[in-house]
């Protein structure tokens, strides 16, 4: 590795597709810093160090930039993949619910973005962050109504600072995944019937992969993705965008 190497900070990264998207930058040279609430539970994610931090604070993301920044170099890229999910309509969802739901996802995002704009403006250096919203934000999906509101926030903080940082040569922007198989649906998706069910509703069939959100997600951080910013992805087997023949 040399000093050119992109020192990438995945957050998340105990998570099914943050663990994905470690091993795969990492696989392609990336130094990956890892972090999650509990670093005993990061020991078997692959990376250059892992960083125990509540990044749904701003003590919290500011803590995993500065330990990134003094273990491995201050972290030219953001993976953030902290969320979690409620599947309830609005009138069985308690404030105390959709209050965690908020915070979960939209305030983590908020505050985690937000220290890592600062680092690469204190580095007057350039850089790129991809976030995680959810195929329910650009869709009515029934019983979705406290993660839907949280990840179109995701969506729309992803749009302004793209905006806003550009002429610093920051990039940011975002994936939309459907279902996918990670320890977060891992209850809904243990009985076959509702697998097989979940799946139907994709045009392309099934249910998707950690690792083919993370490909994504790569590739929005990498060169190659050099001209993108403020978009959000859809990773979701044509669900949001293709209504196929029926047969």
């Amino acid at each position: 590795m040399t000093e050119s190497t992109p020192i990438v900070l995945i957050t998340g990264a105990r998570g099914g597709i943050g663990r994905a998207l470690c091993y795969l930058l990492q696989s392609e040279g990336w130094r990956v810093a890892a972090v999650g609430r509990d670093a005993a539970l990061l020991e078997d994610v692959p990376a250059q160090t892992r960083i125990a931090a509540d990044t749904t604070t701003p003590e919290g993301a500011a803590l995993a930039i500065a330990a990134c920044s003094t273990q491995l170099g201050a972290p030219t890229h953001l993976a953030h993949c902290v969320g979690s999910t409620l599947i309830a309509p609005l009138h069985r969802t308690t404030p105390a619910q959709w209050r965690e739901v908020l915070r979960v996802n939209l305030e983590s995002a908020l505050a985690m973005l937000g220290a890592w704009i600062e680092s690469r403006r204190v580095a007057q250096a350039p850089g790129a962050a991809v976030l995680v919203s959810s195929v329910v934000a650009g869709i009515g999906v029934a019983n979705h109504e406290a993660i839907a509101a949280a990840k179109a926030g995701v969506e729309g903080l992803v749009r302004s600072a793209a905006a806003t940082y550009a002429g610093l040569g920051l990039r940011v922007n975002a994936v939309a995944p459907g279902m996918t198989d990670t320890p977060m649906t891992a209850g809904m998706l243990k009985v076959p019937a509702m697998r097989e069910g979940a799946g139907k509703q994709y045009p392309l069939g099934g249910v998707q992969t950690p690792d083919q959100v993370a490909q994504v997600m790569a590739w929005l951080l990498s060169d190659a993705a050099s001209r993108i910013t403020g978009h959000v992805l859809p990773v979701d087997g044509g669900f949001s965008h293709v209504r196929p023949l029926v047969k």
